[in-house]
């Protein structure tokens, strides 16, 4: 989006969703590139599976405390709302944070995610990888697990991700906006009036303490099939 005189710079993503968003797609890439070689590097799909476990928990713990522009309620639109933005006459609010059809990428992304997570979590390929919590469900159902883990999981989210990042060239190049950079730096050139997310050291002192809470959650259920 270019500035206008008007236009004024707006805190959108705070810290914490910021560092989310870059950690999620680290470790999103090393999740593929582990799969993929298989062998020893299964060790480190593990430990990337379990730290995506804690990084959709904090989101989905920041989505209800975090900035206001990370809040699910401020990207929770209904089907009247989206039909409207398709027709080119969406609100100045759809083009701080999430649009209309942003959200719905970002809902996509982080159910699919939480998908094959918990399908990892009680999967068995019977030879040399074992969820941790495989043992509490029947073998038959571990391997159907396993079955959407290996063959239809990745490869929606691999196509999720392809649409996530086609949409940001889309926005780009043919409509000049730049979706990357405020995403590093957290501020947009918005009209004056429009509400800033809250980014203190307050808010950050607490999303730190709910991401350990989230590792520790994770690090417990991971050790219950110990």
């Amino acid at each position: 989006m270019s500035a206008s005189p008007s236009a004024t710079r707006v805190r959108v993503w705070d810290l914490p969703t910021r560092l989310f968003h870059w950690a999620l797609v680290l470790c999103v890439i090393g999740l593929v590139i582990t799969g993929k070689v298989g062998g020893n590097a299964m060790e480190w799909h593990f430990r990337l599976g379990y730290a995506v476990f804690a990084l959709l928990a904090f989101r989905l713990l920041w989505g209800i405390v975090g900035g206001r522009w990370s809040r699910f309620s401020s990207f929770f639109y209904g089907p009247r709302a989206l039909l409207r933005y398709l027709r080119g006459q969406g609100e100045a609010a759809h083009e701080v944070g999430h649009s209309p059809t942003g959200a719905l990428s970002v809902f996509a992304l982080l159910l699919f995610l939480a998908f094959q997570v918990g399908s990892g979590l009680f999967a068995d390929d019977e030879i040399a990888n074992v969820g941790p919590l495989a043992k509490f469900i029947s073998t038959e159902t571990s391997l159907q697990l396993t079955s959407y883990h290996k063959v239809i999981g990745q490869w929606v989210i691999i196509g999720l991700v392809v649409l996530h990042i086609a949409a940001v060239l889309y926005y780009l190049l043919a409509k000049r906006r730049n979706l990357i950079g405020p995403m590093f730096s957290g501020d947009k050139q918005l009209h004056a009036g429009l509400p800033a997310s809250k980014d203190t050291a307050l808010t950050r002192v607490l999303a730190l303490a709910l991401i350990a809470a989230c590792a520790a959650g994770v690090g417990w259920i991971v050790g219950l099939g110990g």
